[in-house]
Order: structure tokens, then sequence, then C-alpha cells
């Protein structure tokens, strides 16, 4: 792919590393020595210096509504998406402000419904909605509705980035690859699914719906120890799944990667969902799934340690010095480990649409 290609912004989904690194980047306002860890990809929260050894975290995420998952389970996921990402710092989630642009059809019962269950969620994991704007505009449309900013508070020492990973460390993932992508598949196309492989099959997709977070992962892990008491990054496959996230830790971190394809766990459902619709589950969004990396004779215990939660985790690769470069290991055979830089899911989606 030549440099004006990945220069441009792709049709969907996320921007690539190099429109951020010459647009984002380049231009971040005024500087401020309070800023701990700043814009950065791979990196979805900043780090603040508040003073008296506290620091405050911060992320935000568009506010996502798909009205064919019901307004509750809608709402369910607008507020995990940002809690799962606050939560890779290792520390709890404390408060939210939402920026809500709605489209005119949506309807009082339908927003009524949504509100009360954000909150209820929001109540669940004791986060404050501090402040916030709501209105409905011509223009705006489903699924982005507007925008939400949430925080989390805690001491100079107790958080973990992507920027953090060490040499040595070992790679964890919990649930598998491609969560989301066949978790928003089984949601929203049901009969689809039905039609291919049965009734039973498509109720079991739906009930991944609940898997995509990874706030509960992110706190479990974070409370064994962070970093040379065990974890010492963490990050959520989102945009570009296991392939993209783990190559943004090592990224992030200035470090190189050794990660075994076979090891990464992929579910038999996830399995069949990716193939039917056209999805590389490696590379495609997984909301749902953490990587982890954590010192080498930790690694073990956090693992179980999530196990008796209930989370599937699996130890896949290790990180490397950066000379080491990116590695993707498959049955004894090595090649470079690319960032797959746009996720296969989008286009598959809005096939399954037309389709």
């Amino acid at each position: 792919m030549s440099t004006e290609m990945l220069d441009k912004m792709p049709a969907l989904g996320k921007i690539t590393p190099e429109v951020f690194d010459s647009v984002i980047y380049p231009n971040l306002g005024a500087p401020n020595p309070g800023l701990i860890v700043g814009p950065k990809h791979g990196v979805d929260c900043a780090i603040i210096d508040t003073g008296a050894d506290n620091v405050m975290a911060m992320t935000c995420d568009p506010f996502y509504i798909v009205p064919q998952y019901g307004f509750d389970k809608a709402a369910w996921f607008a507020f995990h998406i940002l809690a799962s990402d606050i939560s890779t710092t290792g520390l709890a989630p404390s408060y939210i402000s939402v920026d809500l642009n709605l489209p005119p059809s949506i309807k009082d019962a339908e927003f009524r419904i949504m509100w009360e269950s954000f909150s209820n969620e929001c109540k669940k994991y004791s986060v404050n909605i501090a402040c916030g704007h709501t209105a409905k505009y011509s223009g705006c449309d489903y699924p982005m509705v507007g925008g939400a900013f949430m925080c989390a508070l805690g001491k100079k020492g107790s958080y973990v980035t992507p920027t953090m990973a060490k040499e040595g460390d070992l790679l964890i993932i919990t649930k598998g690859a491609a969560v989301e992508a066949s978790a928003l598949m089984g949601a929203t196309f049901p009969e689809k699914i039905k039609k291919a492989f049965g009734a039973n099959f498509a109720r079991e997709c739906e009930k991944m719906f609940y898997q995509m977070s990874v706030l509960e992962d992110a706190l479990t892990a974070a409370s064994y120890g962070i970093g040379d008491k065990g974890v010492t990054s963490m990050h959520d496959a989102t945009e570009c799944g296991v392939y993209g996230g783990i190559f943004e830790v090592a990224r992030a971190s200035n470090k190189g990667v050794k990660l075994y394809k076979e090891k990464i766990y992929v579910d038999e459902k996830t399995k069949k969902i990716c193939e039917h619709f056209g999805m590389d589950p490696y590379s495609s969004i997984s909301e749902g799934t953490l990587i982890i990396t954590a010192r080498e004779k930790h690694a073990d215990k956090i693992v179980k340690r999530l196990e008796e939660k209930g989370i599937g985790a699996y130890i896949c690769g290790e990180i490397k010095a950066r000379s080491y470069g990116m590695v993707l290991s498959e049955n004894n055979k090595e090649s470079e480990l690319k960032h797959p830089l746009i996720d296969p899911f989008w286009s598959a989606f809005d096939r399954a649409l037309k389709g």
C-alpha cells in the first residue's frame, strides 16, 4: 500500500496510524505540564496530574445506540464502550459526561428506556453522571447519537497504560478473538444466522452480547497487582481486533512482540460467524477482549484469578526488545505481524445490511 493511500482517511472505521501521525499528533493545542500520558496511537486514555500525588484518567467515545438491539441493551453497550476503555488503566470509573445529539425519530418512551438503563448501569459501577447536553437535531441518526467523556481517579503509581509493557512480559488475552464482531452480527442479523445455522445457534449467538465489555476483566486483572507485581499494561482489542490491539501495545511501548497464532483462542460460534460473513477473526473488532501484558512470574496466577471470575484467559505471546520486531508465529513458521489498518467488520456489516 502506498504512503499516499496510508495518509488518507479510510471510508469507514478509525483513522490509520499514518493519519494520526500526520494530522492529529502535530496539532494538539497548547501544551500543559500536567499531562502525563497524552494522545498516542493505541493509547485510549489520558493521564492527568491533578496534584497531591493524585491522577485522573480520562477517555471519550461516541455514544453508540442501535435500536435493533432494544434501547435497554443498546444503552448497556454505550456505557461499557466507555467503561472498558477507562478500566484498562486499572482504575475504576468515577464520573461521566454525556452529549446526546438525538435523531428526531426517537420516541419519548424509547429515550426514557435508554436513559434509565444507562443510569442503572452507572449506578451498578458507582459512576456519577456529572454533566451533559441532550437535544434532538435534524441530520443526526443512529447509531452515533452523540459522545461521552469518562474519567477515573487514583494515585500516582496506581495505573497502567499501553505504553508500559516490558521486555519479557507475557501476553494474555481474555475471552478470545472477534468477540464484538460476532456478538454484533448475532444481535443485528439473527434471522440471517438462524437461516444459516439454525435457531439454537442463533439464540446462543445473541447471548454473546453481554460479553462485549472488559470492565470486569481489567479490574480483576489489576486487583492482582500492577507493574512488577503483575500487570504492566492493558488494552481492549477494539478496531482491528487482536492483531491490531497487540501491535498497538508493542508500538506504544516501543517494544517488539512474538505472537503465537495457534494460541489465540477463537470460540467455535465466532469461527462460524466470521466465515459466514467474510471476516478474519484475528483482525476483526473485538470489544470484550482484553489484552494484558504481565511479568512472566505472575502471568499464570493472573490467568487463574480471571478464570475464578468466570473469564476465560489465554497466554498467547511475549513482549520482546524493539530490535526483535513484530513477529507472528504460525505452526513454527514466522512472518511479520502487521497492523490490519482497516477492520474487516465494517465492510462485512455493510454487506449484511444490504444483502
